[in-house]
């Protein structure tokens, strides 16, 4: 089976390297010269932890090669891969396909036998019937189907997440297409991984749907962590309470400064816009696009209150900058609104991050970068955890300390436990815990005001 992907950028490339490692022989093509070369120089234009070897393995196979060059590998192929950017259009928030179009447009003069077309892309229901009516304007005689396939790809575990999914979702509606859509995924039934057929519309929405109910997941239990230090409860004793429960589930229940990356946002947004335009808006998933933002935006105002209420002249030490650990990807992470305002507020910062300096330089002016954790501490009056890397889990929080010329940690991500950072000497402020040794400490037996608040408001909504 010959494959065309389109599109070398996170999605595709991930995608064509499985693909290849499935047996099948994939041309992975974009218009990116400088990526391209890259790729064939066996340089990952991006960072995603077992990639290289993948890449580098099946080249080696020769069954995948990098070209920029879309003609020959659209004639040969038998499935042809969209996977190009989706992003958020300026204006409205609506999913931009031009890129999307562009590469449609250039695949009709070269169809030659029958293909399937398939969108890997995150793209707004009626896309695929989109992209088969302009097909058939273009090139009436060619033979071809369109299909929807979109990934559920998480960045720091894409390899993991493509050959051991919990479903593969086909959005199909010609048999031809369907029976070569399940040649394609064989290797991943051989291991029970269900295969779904939908139709097309269902596969679209289905995407956005799962994005937007995890985004929801993660404002909620961010907003339980601020009801929690209101009334004196544990957020992660409530998170690992709640997630115990089968049909609730434990992930995407970590509390941090907000959801981020290149996906939540852009899909949640043009969610909102495609319900709205269908005359059936989805108030609940509007309400966690608010709160989101809003968080961003209290994050910074807490990391001021932990300073004393004034930022001028002080040093802020920043632990993590792209939206999560194991990935470079800085699209919408909450660092790019945070260490703004900070600088803002009249801080200076002092960052760190693994793998978001390159990224990060460009969209983060005026920040001092340094190789470790230990030099962006130096003489710091504020650390702040802002990316839960598994590395800083291992800091000496005795020698952070001494490098400081503060005291105060504000763990945006509850990777330390209070007593290791009193210990070292540390202010210790965590989320959705802090007024929960303040409760204790202070005794009293009787209910707090804030506990009769949240009584009485149970009783409204009762």
């Amino acid at each position: 089976m010959n494959i065309c992907m389109v599109g070398a950028g996170y999605v595709g490339l991930v995608s064509a390297a499985c693909f290849a490692e499935f047996g099948w022989k994939v041309s992975c093509v974009d218009k990116d010269v400088t990526r391209i070369t890259r790729l064939n120089r066996g340089e990952m234009p991006i960072f995603e932890p077992g990639l290289n070897e993948l890449v580098a393995r099946n080249m080696a196979s020769g069954r995948l090669q990098f070209s920029t060059i879309m003609s020959e590998a659209v004639r040969k192929a038998e499935l042809i891969f969209l996977a190009v950017g989706t992003p958020m259009r300026r204006g409205d928030g609506y999913a931009d396909l031009s890129f999307v179009f562009e590469a449609v447009d250039e695949i009709a003069s070269h169809l030659s036998q029958f293909a399937v077309i398939a969108t890997k892309s995150t793209v707004p229901v009626g896309t695929s019937r989109a992209i088969e009516e302009r097909l058939r304007e273009q090139r009436p005689d060619a033979d071809f189907a369109v299909c929807s396939n979109p990934e559920f790809l998480r960045e720091g575990s894409a390899i993991l997440d493509f050959t051991h999914p919990d479903r593969v979702l086909i959005g199909c509606e010609d048999a031809r297409a369907s029976e070569l859509m399940q040649q394609l995924y064989s290797p991943l039934s051989l291991r029970n991984a269900p295969i779904m057929f939908v139709s097309r519309e269902s596969a679209e929405l289905a995407k956005y749907a799962a994005n937007a109910f995890l985004a929801m997941k993660v404002t909620f239990i961010n907003e339980v962590a601020d009801l929690c230090e209101a009334v004196g409860a544990d957020v992660q004793e409530v998170a690992n309470g709640i997630g115990a429960d089968g049909r609730i589930g434990p992930k995407f229940l970590n509390v941090g400064p907000g959801y981020g990356g290149s996906c939540f946002p852009k899909d949640v947004t043009a969610l909102i816009r495609t319900a709205r335009e269908a005359k059936s808006p989805l108030s609940l998933v509007e309400q966690v696009e608010l709160v989101n933002t809003e968080r961003k935006i209290a994050m910074a105002s807490r990391i001021q209150h932990a300073a004393g209420g004034n930022l001028r002249n002080k040093v802020v030490a920043v632990l993590g900058v792209t939206f999560k650990p194991n990935t470079d990807d800085m699209r919408e992470a909450p660092s790019l609104v945070i260490l703004p305002l900070l600088q803002a507020k009249g801080a200076r910062v002092q960052a760190h991050d693994p793998q978001g300096r390159v990224n990060g330089e460009s969209l983060l002016p005026r920040v001092e970068w340094h190789d470790s954790a230990l030099e962006a501490a130096k003489g710091a009056d504020i650390l702040v955890v802002l990316t839960e890397w598994n590395e800083f889990r291992a800091l000496d929080l005795k020698e952070l300390r001494s490098a400081m010329r503060g005291n105060v940690l504000v763990d945006l991500r509850n990777v330390f436990s209070e007593e290791l950072a009193q210990a070292a000497g540390l202010s210790y402020q965590s989320i959705g815990r802090q007024a929960h040794r303040k409760l204790k400490d202070s005794h009293p037996p009787k209910q707090s005001p804030a506990m009769r608040d949240v009584a009485v408001s149970h009783e409204v909504s009762a």
